[in-house]
């Protein structure tokens, strides 16, 4: 599936759209500054590297974020349904929608290098689908790693939840992960369902983005 260009102009007003309706000033401005800086990029960006994963396709990135966002919302309110049982939100709803439209951002690389470029390897286009490539110029890190250096560098200050929510958000896809997932006492145990829904959204999105075959974000 490839997004025409007026679907690539939609999905970033509206990812603009949900900066602007749900991020608090002053890290509105401090978004909308950084994210318009990029905007060239940040536009044409797929969401991966294969076409057996989602969303490998130019505008992809975008288009998975803006799925991720209201998937976000709407699990929300499904968790909130059950709040008698316990299950009600442990975070704010602006600390949801910047965990989820900032999640993958570590994708897009840094200082003006971009974390993917097209695939000049033929056979590895033909025979793996492998339309992108992983930048060398950029040191290796780990996208939620990415994602939060980032996010500090430019100022942009991040809560508790938001950080656990970004770093975790894909569950136990990420060896990593485990120590916050899977606990055996209530101490260790998350304070927050935060990470949990973002994950679910993740997920929900992966299969429903492109093809739909999807499985990490």
């Amino acid at each position: 599936m490839d997004l025409t260009p007026e679907q690539i102009q939609q999905n970033y007003l509206d990812f603009l759209g949900y900066i602007d309706t749900y991020i608090a000033s002053p890290r509105k401005e401090r978004l909308l500054e950084y994210y318009k800086s990029i905007e060239d990029h940040l536009v044409t960006a797929p969401a991966s590297i294969r076409e057996s994963y989602h969303n490998c396709m130019p505008g992809g990135y975008l288009d998975h974020i803006n799925r991720v966002t209201r998937a976000a919302l709407e699990l929300h309110n499904l968790w909130n349904g059950f709040r008698e049982q316990g299950a009600g939100a442990t975070y704010t709803v602006e600390e949801l929608v910047f965990a989820a439209i900032n999640h993958d951002l570590g994708k897009l690389g840094y200082a003006g290098k971009p974390g993917v470029l097209p695939n000049d390897n033929d056979w590895q286009v033909k025979n793996q689908g492998a339309k992108y490539k992983i930048n060398q110029e950029l040191s290796f890190s780990a996208v939620p790693d990415r994602t939060l250096f980032i996010l500090q560098s430019q100022g942009i200050p991040v809560s508790e939840n938001e950080y656990l929510g970004i770093k975790l958000h894909d569950g136990l896809y990420d060896e990593s992960n485990k120590a916050y997932l899977i606990s055996y006492s209530t101490e260790a145990r998350l304070r927050t369902t935060l990470p949990i829904v973002l994950h679910q959204a993740d997920m929900l999105a992966a299969r429903l983005d492109g093809k739909g075959y999807g499985y990490l974000s």
